[in-house]
């Protein structure tokens, strides 16, 4: 790539400071040329501190109990990107980088970290995995998906699902990768088949507005448009929550 786009971070407006810690996690699939990482084209200066990278032969990962290229994820991924599931299964290599932060009043950690990923893909990388979010792109979808002139928007670094609930033609939205931003997820119950693309659009809002530094305290009532009595949050959850790997923020769609 002759002019790489620098990664721009973004400040947090809302920023408070909480006691969770921010989490990142990447796997980068590839046969890694034995040079420095370029990350300062792309405006990073190396991972920020806490955050690491360590080089494994492939073969000796697959033994690993969090190999993530295998069992109900692994055939997830297959399934839903078949051509970067290949490229990554038949890469030598890979580069692990992973590591907690304190929460930070702006995004410059991520900024750095994004930015030895792309040079990773330009010394030999072919795909990169991010579990936080489900996510398996090659090289080139990679790029094109967060080397955005001006900066990938929040919405690129989250997944919004929709999963069904023992209530009949009722739906569960919720978020995932929150902990990249050391926040809560978001997760909203019991929503009526008409209301689910305002619900989605309410459980991006309010991601997006956590990454930008909100925090919602239990019991808080939200103004949502067109919902007169609002909705309640509730922080719910922890680390070992099955649902989302993190804390959430809980609210029950208005019947």
């Amino acid at each position: 790539m002759s002019h790489p786009i620098v990664i721009p971070a973004w400040p947090r407006p809302h920023w408070q400071a909480s006691d969770e810690d921010i989490l990142l996690q990447f796997y980068v699939f590839g046969k890694f040329e034995a040079v420095r990482v370029p990350s300062l084209d792309y405006g990073s200066d190396g991972l920020p501190p806490g955050i690491t990278a360590t080089n494994h032969h492939h073969p000796d990962l697959r033994a690993w109990e969090g190999y993530p290229l295998k069992g109900a994820m692994g055939r997830m991924f297959r399934d839903d990107a078949p051509a970067a599931y290949q490229r990554a299964v038949d890469a030598p290599e890979v580069m692990v980088v992973r590591g907690t932060l304190k929460d930070s009043p702006d995004t410059g950690y991520l900024r750095d970290t994004l930015g030895v990923l792309a040079g990773m893909l330009d010394i030999g990388g072919v795909a990169i995995l991010d579990p936080q979010i489900l996510g398996l792109l090659d090289a080139d979808a990679w790029r094109r998906k967060y080397l955005v002139r001006d900066g990938a928007p929040i919405r690129n670094h989250l997944l919004i699902l929709r999963d069904g609930e023992p209530q009949p033609n009722h739906s569960w939205i919720h978020s995932r990768g929150m902990r990249k931003f050391g926040r809560p997820d978001v997760s909203i119950h019991q929503v009526p088949e008409r209301d689910t693309d305002r619900a989605g659009a309410l459980c991006q809002q309010l991601a997006e507005l956590q990454a930008l530094g909100a925090h919602f305290s239990d019991g808080q009532r939200l103004e949502v448009e067109g919902l007169p009595a609002g909705v309640v949050a509730h922080l719910r959850g922890g680390l070992g929550d099955p649902d989302f790997n993190n804390t959430f923020v809980e609210l029950h769609w208005p019947r």
